[in-house]
Parts: C-alpha cells; sequence; structure tokens
C-alpha cells in the first residue's frame, strides 16, 4: 500500500513539473487591396533574406541589454524568421507598389522575374516593453533578360529610332540599385506579441523605403 502511495505521489509530482506548451509567433503585414490587380506586369522577387546568426533561430531572441541576449525556449516562429521576413516586405511592397506580380523567395517556386530584392539584416535589436531597431542592407537588381531589354531600349533611343516598349520593366530603375534603411520602433506595451507587432511595424518602414526608390 504504501508503495502504491508513493507512486501515484511520484506521477501527481512529475505532471505538475510538465514542460510549459510553446507559443508561436509570426510577422504580420496589413491585407493587400482587392484593387490591386495584374495591370502592373512587372515581376518582383523579394530575397533571399539573411539575418545575423544570433537571431536567425527557431525561438525568439530578445535583448535583455546592449550585451546580453536571452532565449526564449516556449516562445517559437510559426515558420522561420527569414522567411517571414521576406514575406512582410513582399506583402507591404505589393501595397506601396499595387503590384500583384511580387513574392517571396522562401515562399515560392517561381524563377521568373524581372527584378530581385536582396535583404541583408544587419541587425535586429529588440527589447520587450521599449523599442525595435533594425538595420538593413537592400539591393535591388534586374534579372538578367530585363538589363538587356533596357539596354536595348537605350541604344534604340540613342539611334534616334522609334521606341519598340521597355516591356514589364517599364517604370522600374534600369540599373542594380543599393540603399539601407534604418529604424527605430517603439514597443507600445508589455509582452511579446507587443515585441512581434513592433518587429512587423518596423519591416514595413523598410519595405516603405524600398518602394520609394523604385517609384
Amino acid at each position: 500500500m504504501r508503495l502504491l502511495l508513493a507512486f501515484f505521489s511520484l506521477v501527481f509530482v512529475c505532471s505538475g513539473c510538465s514542460s510549459p506548451k510553446p507559443s508561436y509567433y509570426t510577422l504580420s503585414a496589413p491585407p493587400i487591396a482587392p484593387s490591386i490587380t495584374s495591370a502592373k506586369t512587372v515581376r518582383l522577387m523579394v530575397g533571399p533574406v539573411s539575418l545575423p546568426d544570433s537571431v536567425d533561430q527557431p525561438h525568439l531572441v530578445v535583448n535583455s541589454s546592449n550585451n546580453e541576449l536571452e532565449v526564449y525556449k516556449y516562445n517559437r516562429w510559426a515558420g522561420s524568421l527569414k522567411g517571414d521576413v521576406g514575406r512582410v516586405i513582399a506583402a507591404n511592397l505589393a501595397r506601396e507598389l499595387e503590384i500583384s506580380n511580387i513574392w517571396s523567395f522562401s515562399q515560392s517556386t517561381q524563377t521568373n522575374y524581372d527584378y530581385q530584392i536582396l535583404i541583408d539584416v544587419q541587425n535586429l535589436h529588440s527589447k520587450v516593453g521599449e523599442s525595435v531597431f533594425v538595420d538593413v542592407l537592400w539591393t535591388i537588381k534586374p534579372a538578367a533578360a530585363t538589363n538587356n531589354a533596357l539596354i536595348e531600349t537605350s541604344d534604340t533611343k540613342r539611334a534616334g529610332k522609334k521606341n519598340p516598349g521597355t516591356g514589364p520593366a517599364t517604370g522600374f530603375i534600369p540599373r542594380v540599385m543599393m540603399g539601407r534603411s534604418t529604424v527605430n520602433e517603439p514597443v507600445t506595451r508589455s509582452g511579446l506579441d507587443a515585441l512581434v507587432a513592433a518587429q512587423s511595424r518596423a519591416f514595413a518602414k523598410v519595405s516603405g523605403e524600398i518602394a520609394a526608390s523604385i517609384r
């Protein structure tokens, strides 16, 4: 009888020590308006995205001080942070530029594009209840076919011939363009959900600066 009681006591204690249920997070972007159509035929691919190794983790990584990081074991990304950054920037650019033919490198098998937007996150500094700082290098480059079409169009103009049209690249940059966006976004309340929301807003502002350079 004593052995039986001891067994049930041990089971009760162990059940009380079970691991917490993990929580999953994802970056978000405002929905794309239904009015955005494929009228603009230019095709944009966002990515690949690179991140510092310190935050390129399945778990949320938060700065507890300027020189110390805290890894939240039971708070994880639903997918990957790289994938989320590419997806959110693509969605924001679709809305900003009113383009439907835009996708994230990590979430599509589509390989035919007119322009590729490379995202290199140099720093992602996040403090709960305080602020999120992002430092992003980005590069916009035409695909080889698009670049050749732009060169041919430029040569045609110089020769005084009738412009045959630039195809899908009309209205976009004719060369590789590089830029850097640094954003400091306040966290409006405590908790990891508020922190992730601030990260989403920060990458939305990066998207806005990329869009401004394309217009």
